[in-house]
């Protein structure tokens, strides 16, 4: 949540911001703003709404002859936390004497008494943000020294934070610090980067360094100047390693299609392929599984939030089936509060698509307080869990820019299956012919959903059908629930329409009196022996107005009508056919969204990366 980039160099910093800001917004859309160094001071243009407004404001700037230009300057996208979306509250914040500005990503939990003190001391203020705070108690320290002024603001306020600070006195610097929110360097020839996200920088290079939390970053620039020199909070000269970024910039661009969504959805053969080659056939998945002695624990738990928590849920039924471990799955925003019974003898799995995930950082810091090692499956090499975990297994996901998770997600769950099999056969659960056969399963996925996709127009006609519904109930039995529950996460994330997703048992304990004339029941069906179960509770909702999408690999009932409409897939092995089902759970929720005429990568109220409690 919120995007922060910033650029001192040679080059013209507006266009190089503005663009950024571009490739940021999926962090956050409420409102924009950017800050240029020019002339002596601070010019910061700032508006609520999403970046294109900010974009005409910048644009008729040069009609009035007074274009936005210089070779420092900062700009933040973001998604309101303490205020609400307007000019005022938009960053860049700019502190009263109009001496120091401001970008933050994060919350900072002290504020109000921080606030109070300032104001004590005669300080007036703009918006009702938290980060304005840092922004005045900077320009109060400040007293020549940047570096020194940022080290005083970092040890004073409490919460998570990434900055980009910089100074009218010291216009040929630009500095960075963060503590529980991600924040990158990037070096190139004409200048230099902060960023919360790779894309942001990928135009310019493909060079960047992670920061660690309490690390600070010293970006100078000038004429004769291009330099980025890191240090911690004693001013202790730090070395670190500089990481290439491997994916290309096309990866981060729609590239024809109307949506990322679609983009990456269409993309999901290629990450499976990518990621099942990197567990199985070779590389550096394949060796960390290697290094994973299952034997030592006698328990696991998942943690993880929103559709990686989807994921761990799915994962259980397939880790529990082969394995014959105990296997809970827990929210992470709960599990770090919930004094879990975890010790030496528990092995915590972490799932987050970014690795930045606040409360999944969280669960997995409490985790190894109490001495459980944690694995972790991420997507971002340089991240906080990637970097804290015991052990990470890296999905081969690529950027993924729209809010809701597709290819991501799919990435996860494969991995976590050829996890569960690699576990079952180190403790002599299943023979080396049985894991043989199961990779060979896990192998075919990318083929089936490349079938699937090719048959992308019936799954888009019946969506046109579905978009006046008010509810939309998902219900499945045992494996089949738990996708259920991400097909039902994924409509009311990206269409608004109510969704609700229910074991098919429990229809007849309270979730059938929901049932009207048309509501519309999406029934999964790939467990074999509960074909029939499903089916009658298919039955159950028809009789009371219902009409049903049936999703799956078993042959309709006898008892099929115009109410039923089936969609079917390949045949899989039950335990790996959410990867097959959640492809259709994707392309029906994307184009019911779609004929709504809804902003699918962006929507309402929700951010790609939640940083923050």
């Amino acid at each position: 949540m919120c995007g922060i980039i910033g650029y001192i160099g040679k080059e013209d910093a507006v266009p190089i911001i503005v663009d950024g800001l571009k490739k940021l917004e999926y962090r956050g859309y409420d409102s924009a703003g950017i800050a240029i160094f020019s002339g002596g001071s601070f010019d910061v243009v700032k508006q609520k709404g999403r970046l294109a407004i900010l974009e005409e404001r910048i644009t008729s700037r040069l009609t009035e002859n007074k274009p936005l230009s210089g070779h420092l300057g900062i700009g933040h996208t973001r998604w309101a936390t303490h205020g609400e979306p307007s000019d005022i509250n938009s960053h860049p914040h700019v502190g009263s004497r109009n001496k120091i500005a401001v970008v933050h990503n994060g919350i900072i939990e002290n504020y109000k008494q921080l606030k109070e003190r300032l104001e004590h001391w005669g300080v007036s203020f703009a918006s009702q943000t938290d980060s304005e705070v840092i922004a005045q108690l900077a320009e109060h320290y400040y007293a020549g020294d940047l570096i020194d002024t940022v080290i005083k603001v970092a040890n004073v306020v409490e919460g998570s934070y990434a900055l980009g600070v910089m100074c009218v006195d010291e216009p040929n610097t630009l500095i960075a610090v963060k503590k529980d929110n991600p924040l990158i360097i990037g070096t190139s020839d004409h200048g230099n980067f902060i960023a919360s996200d790779v894309p942001a920088v990928l135009k310019h290079t493909n060079k960047v360094y992670y920061l660690n939390d309490k690390e600070i970053a010293v970006l100078r620039g000038g004429e004769d100047s291009n330099s980025v020199h890191f240090f911690n909070f004693d001013m202790e000269p730090l070395e670190k390693n500089i990481e290439t970024i491997t994916w290309s910039l096309d990866s981060a661009e729609k590239g024809g299609y109307p949506h990322f969504m679609l983009k990456e959805i269409m993309e999901q053969p290629k990450v499976l392929r990518d990621t099942i080659q990197s567990a199985i056939t070779g590389g550096d998945n394949k060796n960390i599984l290697q290094n994973i002695n299952v034997s030592n624990y006698n328990k696991i738990v998942i943690t993880a939030c929103g559709s990686a928590y989807n994921a761990g849920v799915t994962a259980k039924y397939v880790f529990e089936r082969l394995c014959r471990i105990s296997v809970e799955v827990e929210l992470a925003s709960e599990f770090r509060y919930k004094d879990a019974i975890i010790d030496t003898q528990t092995l915590v799995i972490l799932v987050s698509q970014s690795g930045e995930t606040a409360d999944t950082i969280a669960a997995m810091r409490e985790a190894k307080s109490k001495g459980a090692h944690v694995l972790s499956i991420v997507n971002v090499v340089g991240s906080t869990i990637a970097k804290e975990a015991d052990f990470c297994l890296f999905t081969a996901a690529g950027p993924e820019i729209a809010v809701a998770t597709t290819k991501a997600f799919s990435a996860q769950l494969v991995l976590l299956y050829i996890l569960a099999i690699r576990f079952a056969h180190n403790l002599g659960k299943i023979t080396e012919e049985d894991e043989k056969k199961y990779f060979e399963e896990i192998a075919s996925l990318p083929d089936k959903v490349s079938a699937i996709l090719e048959k992308i127009g019936s799954i888009q006609m019946y969506a046109s059908t579905c978009v006046g519904c008010k509810s939309i109930f998902f219900i499945g039995r045992n494996i089949d629930y738990a996708i259920a529950l991400e097909g039902s996460l994924k409509l009311k994330e990206i269409s608004y329409i109510h969704s609700e997703a229910y074991a098919g048992g429990e229809l007849k304990h309270g979730t059938i009196s929901l049932v009207e004339e048309n509501t519309l029941v999406v029934a999964l069906s790939n467990c074999v022996k509960l074909n029939g179960k499903i089916m009658s509770n298919a039955e159950q909702v028809i009789s009371r107005g219902a009409k049903v999408l049936l999703i799956g690999s078993c042959p309709q009932s006898d008892k099929e009508s115009e109410k039923i409409y089936h969609i079917e897939l390949p045949l899989v092995n039950e335990l790996f056919s959410p990867s097959l089902s959640v492809i259709v759970l994707q392309l029906f929720s994307y184009y019911v969204a779609a004929n709504k005429g809804l902003d699918i990568d962006k929507p309402r109220n929700l951010a790609k990366s939640v940083t923050v409690e």
